[in-house]
């Protein structure tokens, strides 16, 4: 718009859909009749019906916040000019997706944008990119929704303090959440059951299941308005945590979380669906508790504030009660016993699943140092529990871990109890 066509405005005055506002106060009211209607415009900075006085506007945010709660704008509905799409449209993503979601590919690429409501076309015929499009067809993120990225990364012990991995995955949608899956896969314990057939079981000790659903819903959900803040998912020695911006969306309450689904971003969640990532609307919650019930596992913890985050329990409690029962001298009379095992030598293998089963992180040389002993005679009373399947390590060479084996539980217990000798 230029000067003459306000003036022009200013000349015919107010109507059924131009409103003249001298500051921003009660803009909500209009804001809402227009929404409720056929739309219009409002002119803020004019007195007395037709006079430019000019406002100074500092709240910007505060009329995208109302905006956002009245849900007349949603992110996966708007357009961003910083997509170019010769330059950022990334079509082997869109064949990924057409593979996943089962549509064949009978129409240009632009047409099938259309089609999915990740891109619209302009009265002058021109075809835009939405941020639905953009969000999961751009070739990388990072140029225009740095904030899109979900961060992973994995601490020592239980709490923020040591960092001993992190990545940031922003290439896509999809792509973030299989990149933080695979991240969560090289750090979480996994034991092997025999099935009776040639192929044992993996049992991670977190379902993987439940684990990718809380990304997803945390990638779906997530306020994009907000430009500060990542998808997290932090691994630590008792527990993951996963959280994302933005609480529980507006018409959603406490009591029915869980109960019922509430989308901040359908467009997006709608795509996910579509590629099978979302099996259906509004079970995700009810399916991670199942999961983790179904594994024995502590139900899910939620917190609700800004931000949402949902946190997954170890095994932490039946570990700590195995400590009293390796300390006991019950336990290692037996387990002497059974493995023909005595004095020193007997000593630090019961130290060594003392300090295991407390799950602290086993450093050789400590252990070594305290018995007064080489590492190498540490190495090989390690390498006795591990031949005896009753610890193994888990992780990467670099910063993986020794743990306890379920064998090597359930062997303490026998042992202390004197039902296996």
């Amino acid at each position: 718009m230029n000067e003459q066509d306000l003036r022009q405005i200013l000349e015919e005055g107010e109507g059924q859909k131009i409103e003249f506002k001298e500051s921003l106060a009660s803009l909500d009211k209009e804001l809402v009749a227009f929404a409720n209607a056929t739309g219009g415009r409002i002119f803020v900075g004019i007195i007395d019906g037709r006079k430019i006085k000019g406002a100074k506007i500092s709240n910007r945010s505060e009329i995208i916040e109302f905006l956002k709660d009245e849900e007349k704008i949603r992110f996966d509905d708007l357009r961003n000019s910083q997509f170019v799409y010769d330059e950022h449209f990334d079509s082997k993503k869109l064949d990924r997706f057409l593979r996943l979601a089962g549509i064949s590919k009978v129409m240009d690429d632009q047409s099938i944008l259309l089609n999915l409501g990740a891109a619209e076309r302009l009265e002058d015929g021109r075809i835009i990119v939405n941020n639905t499009g953009i969000l999961f067809f751009s070739w990388n993120l990072d140029y225009i929704y740095p904030h899109a990225a979900v961060t992973c990364a994995l601490f020592q012990g239980t709490d923020k303090f040591t960092v001993l991995d992190r990545r940031d995955f922003n290439e896509d949608l999809m792509s973030n959440i299989d990149g933080a899956m695979n991240f969560l896969k090289r750090y979480i314990a996994v034991r092997y059951e025999m099935t009776g057939e040639a192929r044992r079981r993996e049992v991670p000790e977190l379902p993987y299941d439940a684990l990718r659903e809380a990304i997803i819903n945390a990638v779906a959900h997530r306020d994009y308005f907000e430009r500060g803040a990542n998808v997290m998912v932090e691994v630590y020695d008792d527990r993951i945590e996963i959280c994302n911006p933005g609480g529980l969306p507006k018409g959603l309450s406490l009591e029915e979380f869980g109960k019922r689904s509430v989308l901040r971003n359908p467009k997006i969640a709608g795509m996910l669906h579509r590629a099978d990532y979302i099996e259906k609307m509004g079970t995700g919650v009810r399916k991670m508790q199942r999961l983790m019930s179904e594994a024995g596992l502590a139900p899910l913890e939620f917190a609700f504030t800004s931000f949402f985050t949902v946190t997954f329990r170890k095994l932490a409690a039946v570990k700590e009660e195995i400590v009293g029962e390796i300390t006991s001298e019950n336990f290692a009379r037996n387990f002497g016993i059974k493995f023909g095992l005595k004095g020193d030598r007997l000593a630090r293998a019961v130290r060594i699943l003392e300090v295991l089963s407390g799950r602290e992180r086993l450093i050789i040389s400590q252990v070594a140092e305290s018995f007064e002993v080489g590492v190498r005679a540490i190495t090989r009373d390690i390498k006795f529990l591990k031949d005896n399947e009753l610890v193994e390590f888990i992780g990467s060479p670099k910063t993986g871990r020794y743990v306890i084996t379920d064998n090597g539980m359930k062997l303490i217990s026998d042992l202390n109890s004197g039902t296996d000798r």
